[in-house]
């Protein structure tokens, strides 16, 4: 599945809109003048609409990826790609990458 690499600038959204953001991006590759981020570290969430029970399951508080890209390692670990998949706790939906960087893909 190729794809365009993912950094910390990229917009990821969970699936109520809440802003996910990365916990460990990778200083050491800047992908647009950005760190670039990977597999290894979960992101949160901020903003999730999803009500809290009774009335839902949510809101979304992180968001983990669940495969990374498979020729492309940073630091040892996969690179994220923007059709990677993921998935959000406590409600099990995906994160949606909006926007990233257009300049670098991989695989």
């Amino acid at each position: 599945m190729p794809g365009f690499l993912l950094h910390l600038g990229a917009t990821v959204l969970c699936a109520h809109g809440g802003q996910a953001t990365p916990t460990a991006p990778n200083p050491r590759v800047l992908l647009s003048g950005q760190p670039a981020t990977t597999l290894g570290a979960p992101y949160v969430i901020a903003g999730c609409a999803m009500p809290p029970p009774p009335a839902g399951n949510g809101p979304c508080v992180t968001g983990q990826w669940l495969m990374g890209a498979t020729r492309v390692l940073i630091g040892g670990q996969p690179a994220l790609l923007q059709a990677s998949p993921s998935i959000c706790a406590p409600t099990g939906t995906p994160m949606t990458v909006a926007v990233t960087q257009t300049r670098v893909m991989g695989t």
